[in-house]
């Protein structure tokens, strides 16, 4: 694969040589001969409920996730997947914290930046924007159907145009937050009013397609107009989801949604995120991390590179903080 330094290419040359036989293989082999490519996971919460003030989410009475989600567990989980590198996103609507994940991630090299969570409709906002961007491992915002707000009345407001403008002229980055139509089609709206800003749409495939062919026509029409715009990326998480009280675990559910996903916006736009440990809920992280692999594995090993690490590099300009995150040198 090209980009690979010289200790990662000699990590992963034998599964690189065997990766188009592997794309005819099972599923199963095909990981198994993928195992030591190079993972930047975009897409990881961090938060400790044992602080003395606690945290807004997730709720005490959520049993699978309610305990500390700091990057030594982290690690411990995911590197034996072959994960060098992630980012965090807030999972928190106070503003300090920021400034606490920001000091976790500084602390943890295997973490590379972090997106906060500020609201464009503050009066506080330049100023905060200001006091976070100063910090090298701030990488931008979030701002989405998350915490009571709501994007796509919100793009029509011209104070949060001012903010977000800030956000481009920064050079940062704006995910979104949990897609529907009316967010898809604010995004369109935010494309035409700050056309700089780089714009992460999170957890698109979770989103659910409308059964209104009207509606589904429209919405279909506005992910091909985000498409055509350079600087919008999607990220391929959330991919699992519950049916019936379970979780499939078969490629083949999950397969539809996915190459409608890849088919509208390519090999250079989407981005691997594990939503972990939200993720929980429905797999642990090799689970999760097996069906997205297991689909991307059938593009090929260039498409895999893009996928797993160049495209975040891309989106969030996030930089190397060890020997193995340099991927690109």
């Amino acid at each position: 694969m090209a980009g690979f330094t010289r200790r990662a290419w000699m990590k992963g040359a034998s599964s690189l040589a065997l990766l188009h036989a592997a794309e005819n293989m099972a599923p199963n082999m095909a990981l198994a001969l993928n195992a030591s490519l190079p993972i930047l996971d975009a897409h990881i919460h961090l938060f400790d409920p044992t602080r003395p003030e606690g945290v807004p989410w997730p709720e005490k009475s959520d049993a699978v996730i309610y305990k500390p989600a700091l990057p030594e567990r982290y690690r411990k989980i995911a590197a034996p997947h072959g994960v060098v590198g992630a980012i965090a996103v807030e999972a928190s609507p106070w503003v300090s914290d920021n400034d606490w994940v920001l000091g976790v991630v500084a602390r943890n090299p295997i973490m590379v930046g972090m997106v906060g969570d500020l609201d464009p409709m503050t009066e506080s906002f330049p100023r905060d924007l200001e006091r976070l961007h100063a910090n090298p491992f701030f990488l931008g915002i979030r701002y989405g159907n998350l915490w009571k707000r709501d994007l796509s009345s919100g793009v029509n407001n011209p104070a949060v145009i001012a903010n977000l403008k800030l956000v481009a002229e920064a050079g940062l980055v704006m995910d979104s937050a949990n897609p529907d139509p009316a967010l898809i089609a604010g995004l369109v709206r935010l494309t035409d009013r700050v056309p700089d800003l780089r714009i992460v749409i999170d957890h698109l495939p979770q989103a659910e397609p409308p059964t209104d062919l009207a509606v589904h026509k429209a919405y279909i029409g506005h992910l091909r107009a985000l498409a055509q715009h350079p600087h919008v990326y999607v990220k391929g998480s959330e991919v699992l989801r519950q049916v019936d009280g379970r979780v499939p675990r078969e490629l083949a559910f999950y397969q539809e949604r996915l190459d409608a996903v890849w088919e509208i916006f390519g090999e250079d736009r989407l981005i691997y995120g594990s939503d972990w440990p939200n993720s929980d809920h429905l797999a642990d992280y090799a689970g999760t991390l097996e069906i997205i692999r297991s689909f991307v594995v059938r593009k090929g090993d260039r498409a895999m590179g893009k996928f797993f690490w160049r495209n975040s590099q891309a989106a969030y300009r996030w930089k190397p903080r060890l020997p193995e995150q340099n991927l690109s040198a």
